[in-house]
């Protein structure tokens, strides 16, 4: 199969658009673990923060893992072009697979992420339904 410049020119936009909503992730995680030392230094209750923490750098790490795939990704698929532009078809070849496989683990560590934050939601809505429970 013959790969031309516009093969690997596609995953720009896609590429860009991943490590933005990735970024979004970042923030939001960083926001959380700001209140979350907010209530450490006003309560005593350190238990439940303990698994929160453990869960927050759980996540922080595969976040941090997501954007450096997603940016090798990116870094391959320039590579891949400059090797297409330049006529070698063999190497921009081998860049671009690269580039994909960099991009669909990313997307694997994205979705390992998305299942602990969406666990940690979880036994949050469970203790506010035993809560519930307990007090009527």
């Amino acid at each position: 199969m013959a790969i031309s410049i516009n093969i690997p020119a596609l995953l720009f936009p896609a590429i860009s658009l991943l490590l933005l909503a990735y970024t979004n992730r970042f923030l939001v995680i960083a926001q959380i673990i700001r209140e979350l030392h907010k209530k450490y230094l006003e309560h005593a209750d350190k238990i439940l923060i303990k698994d929160q923490i453990k869960n927050l750098r759980r996540r922080l790490t595969l976040i941090r893992d997501m954007q450096i795939l997603g940016v090798l990704s990116f870094f391959f698929c320039v590579l891949s072009m400059i090797f297409i532009f330049y006529g070698w078809l063999n190497m921009g070849s081998y860049f671009f697979g690269c580039s994909l496989i960099l991009l669909l683990s990313s997307l694997i560590y994205s979705l390992r992420e998305l299942q602990i934050s969406t666990k940690a939601l979880d036994l949050e809505l469970s203790k506010m339904e035993l809560g519930r429970l307990t007090r009527f």
